[in-house]
């Protein structure tokens, strides 16, 4: 059976899916800026594929019978592109991460530990008890909704309840689940965004999701309410959130994921056309809340079990298209 790895990490991966496969596979790596003769034979005569882009210019893959992806979104996969009979899946482990960067985000919202360390190196003391100083927040008692409650969204719920916080969700397919006082379906997110002193945005970016965020929903978030997105930029609309925060409608924002992103690894770009990084009510991250030193180690050895299951002939795990 013959493998095709595409991608940034491709040179990392490999190894790392080999160390825990049990069949045997023949294992290329494909740069994606190779056009060589060697890679469109490569490519006709591979089995399965991991990459996280698929679309109508991929060179023919007429063999292609399991397309993986080595993450979790799909929003870069042109499924009407993918060759007729072949699988595609994706890999979750990113949620461990993901629901730590949550909750440093949320406590160093309520702590401010960053600004009272910055204080006190210059010899500052305007934060502590002993000068009376202002007292800094809690999560216990506080509110947290959760926007989509897949895979990222349960951990965050697990971690949010070892805080003492009531936590809320808001899903397309509500279902009971004792992590979550109250769980309700997309049509009432309104409710959710006006209950909750941080709204966790954690939703696949599909077309009903795009745009999901917008000026009226931010207007209806609770005073003081932060938004905090591990999702997709694109879920919120970028002009009404920048609008947001400059105007204080809402609280502030934690923002991992955005509108912009560098071609090539070293390269200069600002995330927005708008200058969030201006703004004193936003901390801003590159797409790293999940990007731990666990995660590869995690999707490899998943990776290998679906790539195993599909040389037996066994049901594949997360499939997003059959076969």
């Amino acid at each position: 059976m013959r493998l095709i790895i595409k991608g940034k990490k491709a040179d990392e991966r490999p190894a790392a899916i080999e160390r825990w496969l049990e069949t045997d596979w023949t294992i290329d790596v494909w740069d994606p800026a190779d056009t060589s003769p060697e890679l469109a034979r490569s490519l006709a005569e591979a089995d399965a594929m991991i990459a996280m882009r698929f679309t109508a210019d991929t060179p023919p893959t007429p063999r292609l019978r399991l397309l993986q992806l080595p993450g979790a979104g799909f929003d870069q996969i042109d499924f009407d592109a993918v060759p007729p009979g072949c699988a595609v899946c994706n890999v979750f482990e990113h949620e461990i991460g993901i629901a730590e960067y949550v909750c440093v985000a949320m406590l160093e919202w309520v702590i401010g530990f960053a600004r009272m360390d910055a204080n006190l190196r210059l010899g500052d003391w305007r934060d502590s008890l002993f000068v009376d100083g202002p007292v800094h927040g809690e999560l216990f008692g506080s509110t947290v909704g959760i926007v989509g409650y897949g895979h990222i969204g349960r951990e965050v719920a697990r971690r949010a309840r070892a805080f003492g916080m009531r936590v809320i969700a808001a899903t397309r397919t509500p279902r009971d689940d004792d992590l979550v006082d109250e769980i309700m379906g997309l049509d009432r997110l309104n409710d959710l965004l006006g209950a909750a002193d941080f709204v966790v945005l954690a939703v696949p970016l599909v077309p009903a999701t795009r745009g999901l965020i917008g000026a009226a929903e931010l207007a209806a978030m609770k005073e003081g309410g932060v938004l905090v997105n591990v999702a997709r930029g694109a879920v919120v609309d970028e002009d009404a959130l920048y609008a947001a925060l400059r105007d204080r409608t809402i609280g502030g924002a934690v923002i991992d994921v955005w509108y912009r992103y560098p071609e090539r690894p070293g390269e200069p770009v600002m995330p927005s056309r708008h200058p969030f990084q201006a703004l004193d009510n936003v901390y801003m991250t590159p797409h790293a809340s999940g990007w731990t030193d666990g995660l590869i180690a995690r999707r490899a050895r998943v990776i290998a079990a679906n790539l195993d299951r599909f040389a037996r002939g066994e049901p594949l795990l997360n499939l997003l298209k059959r076969p």
